[in-house]
């Protein structure tokens, strides 16, 4: 089960990612197009190729770090499936950046990750026809009604439309990289998404109209906020290592249900140190039942993560 414990290992960063991600979409100085900030998020993804290097270093291929000696050229099946992965990816992320923009984190994020949750499960038995025990089952049925319910859905029907859409295809692309890790191996798999993710992002720039609409966003965006926004995709390309890795070595369905444990964490981040937070990530608890409710499902899904390991 160490692959559950590597997955909520990711969780906690994608909380803190979750965090940084609301600060930098919620202000129109900042970042004011969620098309372009996926823009970034897909471009930094090429900076995990690095990782391969150190697979030069005696005895760390043999701890899980990727090689470039499992890198064989790709087959139209690989090409396909990094390419579908990486566009489901990008589609998925703008629908997430677009949400955050116009509503809060606790409120978004859960319905997306029940989404995405439960999507991956109904994916998962179709195409692989796995078999679950029930306290696996349960587990994962508590996770998504706990990660659904955190939300208080305090939004309009177009962001609750967002947000089930961003969930939908982040689930299309977790499949798609299990079926991509299924089909060669965790390191090759990773390496030609990551190029296909690069080279979808690089793609936008031949479209006259969304190349202005990025050179209008780097004119207004000051130094700092290119660092942050760098600072967190790196972040968050270690929890998506993590989560892959996670993907490869145990089931796509309960990786995608264990989402909800980061809402455990962004809520405790949100609570104990709002006070130093920028105003723009600040939760906005109407009173203290609505804390009280969100702490409540935050119990169920930690029994939900509780069942996954009896």
């Amino acid at each position: 089960m160490s692959w559950i414990l590597l997955a909520t290992s990711a969780q906690f960063i994608n909380a803190v990612v979750a965090v940084a991600d609301k600060y930098l979409v919620s202000d129109e100085k900042r970042m004011p197009r969620p098309f372009v900030y996926a823009f970034y998020t897909c471009l930094v993804t090429g900076f995990w190729l690095v990782i391969y290097l150190f697979g030069f270093i005696p005895g760390l291929s043999a701890l899980g770090v990727p090689s470039f000696s499992n890198i064989k050229i790709p087959t139209l099946e690989v090409v396909a499936l990094s390419f579908f992965a990486a566009y489901t990816f990008f589609i998925a992320v703008v629908s997430l950046y677009g949400s955050l923009k116009r509503a809060d984190t606790s409120d978004v994020m859960p319905v997306i990750g029940a989404i995405s949750a439960a999507a991956s499960f109904g994916l998962t038995y179709i195409f692989w026809e796995v078999s679950y025990s029930p306290n696996f089952i349960w587990g994962i049925v508590l996770l998504a009604t706990g990660t659904f319910a955190v939300s208080s859905i305090r939004f309009s029907t177009n962001i609750a439309l967002a947000a089930i859409h961003s969930g939908l295809f982040f689930a299309l692309h977790y499949i798609a990289m299990k079926g991509l890790f299924e089909t060669s191996n965790f390191d090759n798999g990773f390496f030609w998404s990551r190029v296909a993710l690069v080279l979808f992002a690089l793609s936008w720039l031949l479209v006259p109209n969304y190349l202005e609409l990025i050179k209008e966003q780097n004119q207004k965006t000051s130094k700092r906020t290119g660092m942050l926004v760098f600072g967190t995709k790196i972040l968050a390309g270690v929890a998506a290592f993590m989560i892959l890795k996670a993907t490869d070595l145990g089931d796509v369905a309960v990786v995608q249900a264990l989402d909800g444990v980061k809402f455990v964490f962004i809520l405790f981040i949100t609570f104990f140190l709002g006070r130093w937070l920028p105003e723009s990530v600040g939760e906005r608890y109407s009173d203290s039942k609505t804390l009280v409710q969100k702490f409540v499902y935050v119990t169920i899904i930690c029994l939900g993560f509780t069942l996954l390991f009896l």
